[in-house]
């Protein structure tokens, strides 16, 4: 069984480092910066350091924390455990000097500690700056512990009591750099570990088969760690796919179940009327592998044709403008918005059963605006069944209690929350009221109801979010008599409810912190491993070009590209117009936090 290293700096009189040593497993280093001649002469120090070697841990002295790897060597210079309590610049340093201090001793930290590693510090009431701290100070008067960690690639991953009360032996020293006690009351100890380093993607090219050839297109900056994770196959532990087989698995004991598991083109092709094209992700192949229109017209390409399918608003109705005229969109391709058109396809050609649920699922992209509960990427879960007509409420009723089952039964394993699943009908919905999901599957077809969730947390009820869509349609090529029931559900953000995930960017984190959370089939209340992460705001103005409709979507895009989806709130705080000339400027308050 390999043997734990753990370092200790800035030892005053070695007593906790003492309190630690013997510990099976565990192979002590305990430093110190002065001298040993100096430290000899505090009181019970050298009866310490005489137990400390005695029990066959390294003692070292004159040690810099900000220069640790220079004091061992490449094969002893991993340890898995850094503890640094109450750090101070000595005499009547200030804060700045003792940020730092702390600035330094993260970066030197870095160099030494175990990729799965912890820093321990531990500080007197206040001094972090964190919500921990009772009282909290103000920022500018506290050592800002997590920013400056964050400056060397650390998160505070958990904050508790110092209780020098239960350590054995330990008695706290070195008030201003002298051999006195100092007040360590409601002083708390940081765990930190190393954050995700910052993603750097190179641009990808993705290949796929259209019928008998293959075409590659290059992926959307914003999509290049998502476009392949393979969140649902069958051995996946992911959050998505463990609420998929649950909802699979209660639905087949209601319907006869089908599942159409043949591979969906990640590409549509053709005109988009009735939805905003700023919500597309546009493609461009490569122009030697562009289908010919003779062969898209001969069914010889299997992206799907939306003009061949019931996939807009009603011409009579003011549909969305393209804000995209200006711009050359070769030959209509885009990512795939929705799994509908492949669910209709199917319903048109035939290829179904009525009575039979079937099952579509996966990826489905669309551009939006930066919130929390907000994504550019999801998982679609797609129901349909064709039923005789007179009977689709029915089936709705049946198909709707069968998801609450699935959803409640999930739920209770995660927390004790009261959770509230309802249908609502699209006249009561009011359109302020819809997220950006729902919002967007208004404009593929006429909604009939939306599936809306709400979990009560102590007493306070959350505004209900809307997860899910049903809609009918009657396809009179197919059968007069049948009328086809569509059941849309977006996984990640049933993930995010159940389990309490605050940020849809976590459920793409490669971090196994996340994913450890989650066995194999089951559901866990996620935990933070993240605590306070700083966040940085900025204020960018700028005027919108004579004659040219401002595109939010468009904005909101831009700058989730360019800051590596760090942007998490994006909010107009000012409109000016020049009474003379007309011209329009707007000023947005740019929100930069980490996922973790």
């Amino acid at each position: 069984e390999a043997v734990r290293r753990v370092l200790l700096l800035g030892e005053g009189n070695f007593s906790f480092a003492a309190s630690l040593c013997g510990a099976a497993g565990t192979h002590v280093v305990a430093t110190c910066y002065e001298s040993e001649e100096e430290v000899s002469g505090r009181g019970r120090a050298a009866e310490s350091i005489r137990r400390l070697r005695e029990r066959g841990a390294e003692v070292v002295f004159s040690v810099d924390c900000t220069k640790l790897k220079d004091y061992f060597l490449p094969e002893k210079r991993e340890f898995d455990c850094i503890y640094f309590n109450f750090p101070h610049c000595g005499r009547k340093a200030g804060v700045v000097k003792n940020r730092e201090l702390l600035a330094h001793f993260f970066h030197s930290s870095a160099e030494v500690l175990t990729e799965e590693g912890e820093v321990h510090v531990a500080l007197c009431n206040g001094q972090g700056g964190t919500p921990a701290d009772q009282p909290r100070r103000e920022w500018h008067n506290s050592w800002q512990i997590v920013a400056v960690a964050a400056g060397a690639g650390f998160i505070l991953s958990n904050v508790h009591a110092f209780k020098a009360e239960t350590i054995h032996g330990y008695k706290c020293t070195g008030y201003r750099s002298q051999d006195k006690p100092f007040c360590v009351e409601g002083a708390l100890n940081h765990i930190f570990t190393r954050s995700m380093p910052l993603p750097y993607f190179k641009p990808m090219i993705c290949e796929i088969e259209l019928e008998s050839r293959k075409v590659s297109f290059q992926v959307p900056q914003v999509l290049v760690d998502k476009i392949d994770r393979g969140f649902l196959e069958l051995n996946s532990n992911h959050p998505v796919q463990t609420i998929k087989e649950k909802l699979t698995a209660e639905l087949s004991q209601a319907f006869p179940l089908q599942n159409i598991d043949y591979c969906l083109s990640l590409l549509h092709q053709g005109h988009l009327n009735g939805v905003c094209h700023s919500n597309i992700f546009w493609i461009i192949l490569n122009p030697e592998e562009t289908p010919s229109t003779e062969e898209m017209s001969n069914g010889l390409a299997n992206a799907v044709l939306f003009s061949h399918v019931d996939f807009c608003r009603d011409t009579d109705k003011n549909a969305w403008v393209n804000v995209q005229e200006g711009c050359h969109i070769s030959k209509q391709y885009y990512l795939r918005p929705s799994l509908l058109p492949y669910a209709q396809a199917i319903v048109q050609r035939g290829a179904f059963l009525p009575g039979t649920l079937h099952v579509l699922s996966g990826p489905v992209f669309r551009k939006c605006l930066i919130t929390p509960y907000s994504m550019p990427v999801f998982h679609e879960m797609l129901f349909v069944c064709a039923v005789n007509r007179g009977t689709e409420k029915s089936c709705i009723q049946m198909l709707v209690n069968n998801i609450k089952t699935s959803i409640h039964s999930l739920h209770q394993t995660v927390s004790g929350f009261k959770l509230n699943i309802n249908l609502q009908e699209e006249a009561s919905f009011e359109t302020t009221e819809l997220n950006d999901f729902a919002a967007f599957e208004s404009q593929l077809s006429r909604i009939q109801y939306f599936i809306c969730m709400e979990i009560d947390a102590s007493g306070s009820c959350e505004k209900g979010s809307c997860v899910g869509i049903i809609r009918t349609a009657h396809y009179e090529l197919v059968s007069s008599e049948l009328v086809v029931v569509f059941a849309s559900l977006n996984l990640d953000l049933l993930a995010m409810l159940i389990c309490g995930i605050p940020d849809w960017r976590m459920l793409w984190t490669s971090d196994t912190r996340f994913l450890r959370q989650f066995p194999r089939g089951k559901l866990r209340l996620f935990k933070s491993f993240s605590l306070y992460p700083p966040s940085y705001v900025h204020d960018v103005s700028f005027w919108i070009p004579d004659g040219e409709q401002f595109d939010e979507v468009a904005f909101h895009t831009i700058a989730r590209r360019v800051s590596g989806e760090m942007v998490v709130s994006i909010q107009l705080i000012d409109c000016f117009q020049q009474s003379e000339t007309g011209r329009k400027s707007l000023c947005y308050r740019l929100t930069f936090q980490s996922c973790d």
